[in-house]
């Protein structure tokens, strides 16, 4: 089975998690093998559970050590696990692994942040798997002539109810036609002050670069983060926004290959600091992506 791992999920779909339940287990300071004692925890909660079915595995470490090492442990955590169920366990075809690095809300006690945790549904829950998961079906709002880009996408919720966001026409077809080398700022794109999380109201601005990315399979972007106000990105916000939007289209199937990431803290100004009002922060603050292929 082949499986996918993206560093860091953040926008994620409508969900509800009542039914989905979760068991962890837990490593040694640098380690991706469990201990011995672990491993029999790990095998006895296999063989008490043989007809759930593992719908998602996340790895975590904690803050020693650079987000780069956190990254890379955190995945080989996640693999480690895997080997261990694969052949016992069934496992959702379409399922994600995320390691989260030290990038998550640590607990004040280390040891309970060296983990790799499933999420799992029980048997009698199976028939609603979709639903319990918040997968929601995407339902275009649009008319039979319509062809290329929706200008509404319709979710249906678990509870029944619709989320539905405006897309930008213009900006699709700009993208799907812009030249190799061009930059396009994704506007109105915005985070949580200071995070990396997408604001709810800017999320339609991802699955329209998702739509795009999914009708021309042959396009490669650059995503592109920038930074207002401040002449040194202290926290490397820039790349963690830019890095965000690349996990999102990672974890929704697009191809990691057609995709770069980089993040330039305020070296790349279109004004210049300090800005004079909100509009040129504004201005500043973007993400933009560069088209790479086609």
């Amino acid at each position: 089975m082949k499986f996918f791992t993206a560093l860091l999920f953040v926008v994620v779909f409508p969900s509800v998690v009542a039914a989905q339940e979760q068991f962890s287990v837990y490593f040694d300071s640098n380690q991706f093998e469990l201990t011995p004692k672990e491993l029999q925890t790990l095998s006895q909660w296999i063989a008490n559970n043989a007809a759930i079915k593992v719908v998602g595995i996340h790895g975590f470490c904690d803050e020693d050590g650079s987000s780069g090492f956190n990254d890379t442990l955190a995945k080989k955590r996640i693999s480690f696990v895997f080997n261990q169920i694969k052949d016992r366990l069934k496992i959702r075809e379409d399922f994600q692994t995320r390691s989260f690095g030290e990038l998550h809300q640590l607990s004040e006690i280390k040891a309970e942040n060296r983990k790799v945790t499933l999420f799992y549904l029980q048997a009698k829950d199976l028939a609603r798997e979709n639903q319990i998961l918040g997968i929601p079906e995407i339902v275009p709002v649009v008319s039979k002539l319509e062809v290329v880009y929706p200008e509404k996408l319709a979710f249906q919720n678990p509870d029944g109810t619709k989320t539905e966001y405006q897309l930008d026409r213009n900006f699709m077809k700009k993208v799907t036609t812009a030249a190799v080398g061009e930059k396009l700022t994704i506007e109105n794109l915005n985070f949580k002050i200071n995070t990396f999380i997408v604001n709810p109201e800017s999320k339609g601005k991802m699955y329209e670069l998702l739509l795009v990315l999914q009708k021309n399979p042959q396009l490669k972007v650059e995503i592109q983060g920038h930074l207002c106000c401040m002449p040194n990105d202290r926290l490397d916000l820039s790349t963690q926004r830019a890095k965000a939007i690349n996990n999102f289209l990672v974890a929704n199937g697009i191809e990691e290959s057609r995709l770069t990431f980089k993040g330039f803290g305020s070296t790349q100004p279109i004004y210049a600091l300090p800005e004079k009002d909100e509009v040129q922060r504004a201005a500043n603050r973007r993400v933009e992506i560069m088209i790479v292929a086609h």
